[in-house]
């Protein structure tokens, strides 16, 4: 039985970005910008305005991404969102994928509200750049990504991404590693679908892809689109994507389109009907061009050819109105004789009842257990660290060497008080060398946080389970190093030769390789980049490194740095170095007259450490650093995998943020009869005495003249066509129950004296009859 998939729907969608934030370096630090509407011409609240002024300094400039769309993508359909470039594509497809939260307005699944965490859960979500392990194979990859979005025997798990792997062509890769840059693996297209296989493994009801032809060749864009096409007639599966720029036979796998131009919808329907009304507005289609590409080539004309507006007679900079709208219409209730512009241009949207499910699956519980998400995570991580050369063979070789040279160096110090000094000396450099040796990791886990950044935002595990199989997978990776590290050393350098004491310096050797690998993933979770990262953690390092107590004693450190003696990474393990090499060891360092002078002990107190009864506690300080850039790593990926909205969202203040504000461009007029594109500017004003929408007089609209309505006049009948504008604070937040509505009416009823003014502007326009193609509101 074919499974059906889900009708989506996108009501009244607005996105606003602040452009001109001034970033912070750490991401935890990072606060969302908030718009000033006292800069608008509004008052904050007083219980706001210590907020909107500390957030001042991070917003200075708000970029519009998203204007009122509309749009519904239905089951056993294609929807492809088409634009030039900056049109909002990729923020509409997160906003419908759950990933971030609109300004304004809401998604409807099955004529249903529902929140985005309801959404991922019965939706996949490709994103426009390959996120992937390179060094996995295709059916590893897929095979982890199964065991942690579905709860099913390993031998369903296994049918199940055998059939997948078939079914999207990989069957010739499956045992290929992935790759990247540097490891040969499979094509960028195999890589593509890959993606898409990840989405799709546990069988979702909508699938949503940015770009998925991006960077491909025609051949392997075909079959891409083919291979979605085929998914939502066979599954009954929704599918949404965005493209650019498809050829003749993508053209023709689209059940409908959505074009975009400066976040606002010129179209929303068929292909053909596209043709139709880009024929209605004068422009021939040329050969060998789509008319997708097309269309999205005349937005570039028109922008382009704003010039014109300059020969053209200037309109009034204000027209009155008709009556505002009531309030009680923002529902989107339609009243006779009043339709939207945006219906005019839209196709008429029919809900096929039957092809839509009665009810989804909204549970939003993980598909495992944390402690089977553990074990998961923990065999993917171990894969990945014993296949990569560089994390792995270069530092055992490294850690066996150092530990070779450095007991050559320090080969059978002397017993006496100059032997300590050089033992002292010996283990400061340990300590700086093994916290310092472990930034090369750094790029490896700045991968990994993408890859829990997709893989957690779509509900695949919680952020606990990635943080615990992160710190469990390198214990015994660090615990083979410590070894390799600690044996060739203790023995030549002849350190205490207790076998309780060698244990207890392996055990600090252990847990200071896993102090250097917790700063590093804390780290790694916190800076934007390998370079902010690789300076924060030098600069970390060194000043713990300075407050260690080897280069000043604690009694000689001011008083203001005293604290950075505590927190300092090099104490602990420091103080326990010597603990265990000159505590109990009951030998005299220096003797007089048969005397000893100066015992192990003594070396203790002048550097201000305490004896045997801080070996634990210096153990378990360590294990305290340890548990807190841990905490400290689970803390960030929980802020970034749950946060509501993207970074830099702004919240619509209120429904009619600028009462003041006049916008230069309000819409697109073609020309239809002069073959001219112009731009009607200073048309529509923003005032708090009065406002204003487009509306037209004697108007008949029907379902099924859409493709053929247009605005003209008629010199045999002699009926002029009158304009003027009707627009108020209610007018812009309407949703008409027959199609997505604008803030623009036609009416039947409107004053004369705004009809005498606006025809005696259009007078000379009579033989060139104009379509808007183009509409912007707030």
């Amino acid at each position: 039985m074919k499974k059906q998939g889900c009708e989506v729907e996108a009501i009244g969608i607005n996105y606003k970005i602040c452009t001109g934030t001034t970033e912070q370096t750490f991401k935890i630090f990072r606060k969302p910008p908030q718009l000033n509407n006292e800069e608008h011409g509004e008052a904050p609240e007083p219980a706001e305005e210590a907020r909107t002024n500390d957030h001042r300094s991070f917003c200075s400039r708000v970029r519009h991404i998203l204007w009122d769309v509309n749009c519904v993508a239905k089951p056993s359909e294609v929807l492809a969102v088409v634009g030039p470039s900056g049109a909002g594509k990729s923020s509409l497809l997160e906003i419908l994928a759950g990933k971030v939260c609109p300004t304004k307005g809401s998604i409807l699944v099955n004529k249903k509200p529902v929140d985005k965490a309801q959404i991922r859960k019965n939706s996949g979500y490709v994103t426009q750049k390959d996120i992937l392990f390179p060094l996995l194979t295709v059916e590893e990859t897929l095979m982890f990504s199964a065991k942690l979005r579905l709860n099913l025997p390993k031998q369903q798990l296994c049918s199940r991404v055998k059939s997948l792997i078939q079914e999207l062509g990989l069957g010739h890769v499956s045992r290929t590693r992935v790759g990247d840059e540097k490891v040969r693996g499979i094509s960028g297209g195999e890589k593509r679908r890959v993606s898409i296989a990840i989405e799709v493994v546990h069988d979702p009801k909508v699938l949503i892809l940015d770009e998925p032809t991006s960077g491909l060749d025609s051949t392997s864009a075909m079959q891409i689109i083919g291979m979605l096409k085929v998914m939502s007639e066979s599954r009954g599966r929704t599918i949404i994507f965005s493209i650019h720029q498809p050829g003749f036979r993508i053209v023709k796998m689209f059940n409908s389109i959505l074009l975009l131009a400066n976040g606002s919808v010129l179209h929303h329907g068929t292909v053909d009907l596209l043709g139709a009304n880009l024929r209605l507005m004068g422009l021939e289609l040329p050969l060998h061009v789509n008319v997708v590409e097309f269309a999205i080539e005349s937005i570039d004309t028109i922008q382009q050819q704003q010039k014109c507006e300059e020969d053209q007679q200037q309109v009034p900079q204000r027209l009155r109105g008709t009556a505002p709208r009531k309030k009680g219409n923002d529902r989107g209730e339609s009243r006779s004789g009043r339709f939207t512009l945006q219906q005019l241009f839209q196709q008429s949207k029919v809900t096929d009842v039957g092809m839509i499910n009665e009810e989804m699956d909204f549970t939003c519980e993980f598909a495992n257990s944390r402690l089977r998400e553990t074990i998961i995570l923990t065999h993917r991580f171990a894969k990945i660290i014993l296949r990569t050369k560089e994390l792995f063979a270069c530092r055992t070789v490294q850690m066996l060497i150092s530990g070779l040279v450095l007991g050559s160096v320090f080969c059978h110090l002397k017993e006496g008080l100059e032997g300590a000094q050089e033992r002292v000396g010996l283990f400061a450099f340990i300590l700086t060398f093994l916290l310092s040796c472990t930034t090369e990791a750094l790029p490896i886990f700045l991968q990994e946080r993408e890859i829990l950044m997709r893989e957690t935002s779509s509900g695949s595990y919680r952020v606990s389970s990635y943080a615990i199989a992160n710190a469990l997978v390198f214990l015994p990776f660090l615990l083979i190093l410590a070894i390799l590290f600690t044996m060739p050393l203790y023995w030549l350098v002849g350190l205490n030769k207790n076998f309780a004491t060698f244990l207890n310096f392996l055990l600090i050797i252990w847990l200071i390789l896993y102090t250097a690998n917790s700063v590093v993933v804390c780290f790694s979770a916190l800076v934007p980049n390998f370079i902010v990262g690789n300076a924060v953690i030098s600069g970390v390092i060194g000043s713990f490194f300075l407050f260690s107590g080897y280069f000043i004693s604690k009694y000689e450190i001011p008083k203001y740095w005293i604290f950075m003696h505590y927190v300092s990474l090099y104490k602990y393990p420091f103080e326990g170095f010597l603990i265990n090499e000159f505590s109990n060891s009951k030998k005299c360092l220096e003797y007089m007259f048969g005397a000893c002078l100066v015992k192990g002990e003594d070396v203790l107190k002048e550097k201000g450490y305490g004896g045997e009864n801080s070996r634990w506690k210096n153990l378990g300080m360590i294990l305290c650093f340890i548990l807190i850039y841990r905490i400290e790593v689970l803390y960030v990926g929980c802020e970034e995998a749950n946060s509501t909205n993207k970074l830099k969202v702004l919240e619509d203040p209120d429904p009619e943020p600028y009462p003041n504000f006049k916008r230069k461009k309000r819409f697109n007029v073609r020309s239809v009869g002069c073959r001219k594109a112009f731009d009607i500017r200073n048309f529509i004003f923003y005032s708090r005495e009065a406002s204003s929408g487009i509306s037209i007089s004697q108007f008949k609209f029907s379902s099924e003249s859409v493709a053929s309505s247009h605005i003209s006049s008629s010199s045999n009948s002699g009926t002029k066509q009158k304009l003027h504008t009707n627009h108020d604070k209610g007018g812009t937040r309407s949703q008409p129950s027959s199609g997505p509505s604008l803030p623009f009416f036609v009416d039947a009823e409107q004053s004369p004296d705004t009809a005498a003014s606006q025809e005696r502007h259009l007078e000379s326009k009579r033989s060139c009859p104009i379509l808007l193609s183009s509409t912007y509101s707030y």
